[in-house]
């Protein structure tokens, strides 16, 4: 298995990557790992991601929320 480390700008570990074949026979050895499957997202769920962000950019643009830098945002992810 090979676990990749994702650090931010620091070299503070923040998370880390399992291909998807290893996560396919984790889920197999462990049951209690199915609840945290993953699935792509339907129409739905990315009109209403979208309008999310439109929301907050309008926020941004009037001055009632704070813009983060692009880094900074990237780093959280």
């Amino acid at each position: 298995m090979q676990v990749q480390v994702i650090k931010d700008s620091k070299g503070k570990a923040q998370g880390i990557y399992i291909p998807i074949d290893d996560w396919e026979m984790l889920k197999k050895q462990f049951t209690g790992l199915k609840e945290f499957d993953y699935g792509d997202p339907d129409r739905e769920q990315l009109i209403s991601e979208l309008k999310q962000s439109v929301s907050e950019l309008k926020l941004i643009d009037e001055g009632k929320l704070k813009a983060r830098l692009a880094k900074e945002l990237l780093d959280s992810l």
